[in-house]
């Protein structure tokens, strides 16, 4: 499949040719754990499962492709996928950049984690090139963007990052997770690196977690298989299919987030509960203009601002019907949380800590009608 075909074609096609023995059209689940070798060192590409797997290539070569990258690596979770990023780049001493509204496990991961063995960090406004500049060190190897971020919904310039990022000699890691390939392809504005937690939108059906990586350096790559292998955090031949499968629906699933986000943003903003509406496509967003220049569309995501603080944000969260109270998101059907107290828990009493009146929303894929019917119903109640 050539790597000029449009998106949709790729995502049903790239890694997913028809079986050659059965000619089946879905892509087979190998359970095999270790593989017949021919002689000493010769086999068909194959040897242990945990060193690599027929399926779990097959979703690696169609992410890698979506992304635009000549290189992709398929991990047992997002979390995994993060790990392997950062402990391939960086050392004892060296110093991490990461945004100041990070996604809570990213921050507990750097902070908790990887700050034990001597790894430096700075929580930054990625959004201010100047806070950017003042906060690079002579020691820093990575600048990690989220954006969309998670669950503030900031914008971050792709381009104008890696840009000071290469010039200090650091390498750019984009976590696309909100944004998937079918919106927004960072290594096409100058990552070096695009993680996923394909528990998401890859997957979208709220029944695998994953995660990944892509790049088109050969050198992190090969960095990155080898902590792969070495590490061994990788999904099942069963988790690779299931991602497989919802990556085929990507593209129209996309399409229908966003535009049922698009109707949730606008019937959030200006309503009497809500003190203000986080999501890009509104103009007034600080990062509309960003987001409108390296998105193809603004995303599923939606975040507000309860306009009575926290507990009114806390009652809120527990009496939609149609959006359900749980963590996760990108799935196909809608979700409700309050990050303070759910996903975002770990990065309390920290510089990264969330705005207790903060609700997020996962818009899934339900007629919209009900779904603003029942978020004006939530916010309309008074108990």
């Amino acid at each position: 499949m050539s790597d000029g075909a449009g998106f949709e074609t790729r995502a049903i096609h790239v890694g997913q040719e028809p079986d050659p023995v059965t000619g089946a059209v879905v892509t087979p689940i190998s359970l095999a754990t270790t593989f017949r070798q021919d002689e000493v060192g010769k086999h068909g590409g194959y040897e242990y499962a945990r060193t690599g797997n027929p399926t779990r290539r097959s979703l690696e070569e169609c992410v890698a492709s979506l992304e635009g990258a000549s290189r992709g690596l398929a991990f047992a979770s997002g979390m995994a996928a993060e790990d392997a990023v950062l402990r391939a780049v960086l050392a004892p001493g060296d110093h991490v950049v990461i945004p100041d509204d990070a996604y809570g496990g990213t921050f507990r991961l750097v902070a908790r984690v990887l700050a034990a063995t001597g790894v430096e960090w700075s929580a930054v406004d990625l959004t201010d090139p100047v806070a950017l500049g003042a906060a690079l060190r002579p020691t820093t190897k990575l600048v990690w963007v989220e954006t969309p971020t998670n669950p503030m919904l900031t914008v971050v310039d792709i381009a104008a990052i890696a840009a000071t990022a290469h010039g200090h000699g650091a390498h750019l890691v984009v976590d696309n997770t909100f944004a998937t390939p079918y919106l927004q392809t960072p290594l096409a504005l100058g990552a070096d690196v695009v993680v996923h937690s394909s528990t998401k939108y890859l997957g979208g059906h709220s029944d695998v977690v994953g995660g990944f990586v892509a790049t088109n350096d050969d050198g992190l790559a090969d960095s990155f298989a080898f902590l792969q292998n070495a590490v061994g955090a990788v999904p099942s031949p069963f988790d690779c299919y299931l991602v497989l499968r919802g990556v085929k629906t990507l593209g129209v699933r996309m399409d229908r987030h966003c535009s049922n986000a698009r109707a949730i943003a606008g019937m959030l903003d200006g309503h009497p509960a809500v003190e203000r509406v986080l999501w890009p496509g509104l103009p007034g967003h600080s990062g509309h203009d960003v987001a409108a220049r390296q998105m193809r569309d603004f995303g599923g995501m939606v975040s507000f601002l309860a306009a009575d603080g926290e507990e009114a944000a806390v009652a809120l969260v527990a009496r939609t019907n149609v959006f359900t109270l749980a963590e996760s998101l990108g799935a196909v059907e809608s979700l409700i949380e309050h990050p303070a107290r759910m996903t975002h828990a770990s990065a309390a009493d920290s510089p990264l800590a969330v705005d207790p009146a903060l609700v997020r929303l996962s818009v899934g894929l339900e007629s919209v009608d009900d779904l603003v019917a029942d978020l004006r119903t939530a916010l309309d109640r008074v108990d």
